[in-house]
């Protein structure tokens, strides 16, 4: 996974991500921008199956809002099922014409309207080229996030560039469990531009399998893998209460 660092981050994240973000979609504060300004991290997770979760400042990172909703019997674990069935609804959301498919269009809408935070633009890159990959969040080699599906071109608009271990999370992977930059066109495994509910499902068969690394049958919240911009988010917190807690400087002896 990459490392987003300071005034590089702030600058080139936060502008491409503001004037996408949602109502309530309020991000967090990151102090140490330039010219002594705040800059802040975009306070969204998405989930396994691309649905966005936005959050305000201050609020806790809202992977445990999709969580308790997932979570149907609200016991703490999330099984296959209460995951499938996740899915399955965010399924209905996305088949706008309720045909039982997901086409180009309604794929063309959920990366503009439903989650365009998925598709930044910066600086001379087109969104469908994701993130810059000189950016870093910590792990160059990004040793702690699984190898992304591996597909060819189907669904219209469908993003070419697919992450492999080594290289940086982009799209969708710096807000999710997953390193998978476009998480709906990416299930369309019969690469017809169409997906179907089966199509779907079966992708969400494959990312339960790979966050359920101990293949307990069930994931449960604090056992969940962090997201890039989470873990941002925590180090800037921590950062800024550390400095909150130093000493004020002398002033300077006459």
């Amino acid at each position: 996974m990459t490392r987003l660092t300071g005034p590089v981050l702030g600058a080139v994240l936060f502008s491409a991500l503001a004037a996408c973000a949602s109502p309530g979609g309020d991000p967090g504060p990151v102090p140490g921008g330039p010219g002594g300004r705040d800059l802040h991290y975009p306070n969204i997770f998405v989930s396994p199956m691309g649905q966005p979760f936005r959050a305000r400042v201050g609020e806790p990172y809202p992977v445990v809002v999709w969580f308790t909703q997932a979570d149907g019997d609200h016991d703490g674990r999330l099984t296959r099922e209460e995951f499938r069935a996740d899915a399955q609804a965010f399924f209905q959301v996305l088949d706008l014409n309720h045909d039982g498919v997901i086409d180009g269009s309604e794929v063309e809408n959920y990366e503009q309207a439903i989650a365009p935070e998925i598709l930044p633009q910066i600086g001379h890159l087109r969104g469908d080229e994701g993130m810059d990959s000189r950016l870093d969040l910590g792990d160059p080699h990004n040793t702690a996030r699984p190898k992304v599906e591996t597909r060819g071109r189907g669904v219209a608009q469908s993003r070419a560039a697919r992450p492999q271990k080594g290289e940086p999370d982009q799209g969708a992977g710096l807000f999710s469990l997953l390193n998978q930059p476009e998480p709906v066109s990416s299930a369309d495994t019969e690469f017809n531009a169409r997906i179907t509910l089966k199509e779907f499902l079966a992708a969400a068969d494959r990312r339960f399998d790979r966050i359920d690394k101990a293949q307990l049958g069930y994931l449960t919240l604090a056992g969940l893998p962090k997201t890039p911009v989470q873990i941002a988010i925590e180090k800037a917190k921590a950062r800024l209460a550390h400095e909150k807690g130093r000493p004020d400087p002398e002033p300077p002896s006459h």
